[in-house]
């Protein structure tokens, strides 16, 4: 994103998007920069993960440690860094509905094209990590009334999300989603589905609500993409992707750092520090400095007259 640019309406390029017939990819971003590398290679839209936002704000786990202010700083970071729709992760909404109202207004205050509720208790812990607990089924629906009610954008995309299915079961897990859906979420997130039967008939169950696929390396991906779209699902997220990524890529980095002292034996493996600088926008930086510097009136070197 320029410097100086025009206004970015993330809601109503969201709801485009979800009127079109494309699957909307949206890799996982923990930070403003990995969002904007998202960005540089094409993808339509960003997820900003929960989980790990929490691992390089706070070098923490996906646990309930963030605070909504916390989340709500990193979400709008990241919609100030880039041009395309946001989707934020929410958590539970920090309390009960007059907790989420507070949340959905700060949510939207921060820019995000969307955002995810989950039907966990507080303190939550990531959807991929065992032992999650449940909220009763109608407090959560009050809460997803609650959100719908309080968006002052009617673009603003509200997600139910219920992790029903690791914790309770297939069965439990679709009746939830039924309910939050007739209590007005725009869109349907299902955490745990794997199998081909399991996603059609979450797409049945949606009855024309968008499906959010969660795609987790070593747990949700037994499916690909042209599966995913064909069975109807409408967005895909990458939640660690990049996090996962990020780990492996600084461990390389750092073990050869400290065996070798310098990174002179993997240099070709880096970006040019002129590369970095560019996609940072140095450039820009540098020609707005100068546009709006102001200019230096030269003194007398003889000084003013006696």
């Amino acid at each position: 994103m320029p410097m100086l640019s025009g206004l970015f309406d993330g809601p109503a390029r969201l709801r485009e998007l979800l009127g079109g017939d494309d699957l909307i990819v949206a890799p996982g971003c923990v930070d403003p920069f990995s969002a904007r590398v998202a960005e540089s290679v094409g993808f339509p839209a960003v997820y900003m993960t929960g989980n790990g936002a929490s691992a390089v704000r706070l070098g923490r786990p996906d646990v309930g440690l963030m605070t909504m202010t916390e989340m709500v700083d990193q979400a709008g970071r990241i919609v100030d860094a880039v041009d395309v729709p946001v989707i934020a992760d929410a958590d539970t909404g920090y309390g009960n509905p007059l907790n989420v109202i507070r949340t959905v207004g700060a949510y939207e205050r921060a820019g995000v094209a969307a955002l995810h509720l989950e039907d966990q208790v507080t303190p939550k812990r990531c959807g991929q990590l065992d032992g999650a607990q449940l909220v009763p089924l109608d407090e959560h629906v009050t809460k997803i009334r609650a959100a719908v009610s309080a968006r002052n954008n009617p673009d603003t995309v509200i997600i139910g999300r219920t992790d029903a299915v690791r914790a309770e079961g297939l069965r439990p897990a679709f009746d939830r989603a039924r309910a939050y859906r007739a209590a007005g979420a725009d869109a349907l997130f299902i955490e745990g589905l794997s199998t081909v039967a399991e996603v059609e008939e979450a797409v049945e169950i949606c009855d024309g609500t968008p499906l959010v696929y969660p795609w987790v390396e070593g747990r949700s991906d037994a499916l690909g993409l042209d599966t995913l779209e064909g069975l109807g699902v409408r967005v895909v997220i990458f939640p660690i992707t990049a996090i996962l990524a990020t780990l492996r890529t600084l461990e390389s980095v750092y073990s050869r750092l400290k065996e070798n002292g310098t990174s002179a034996s993997f240099l070709d493996e880096l970006a040019t520090f002129e590369e970095y600088s560019a996609f940072v926008g140095a450039g820009e930086a540098f020609e707005l400095e100068a546009r709006f510097a102001t200019p230096v009136t030269p003194t007398d070197p003889t000084g003013p007259p006696s």
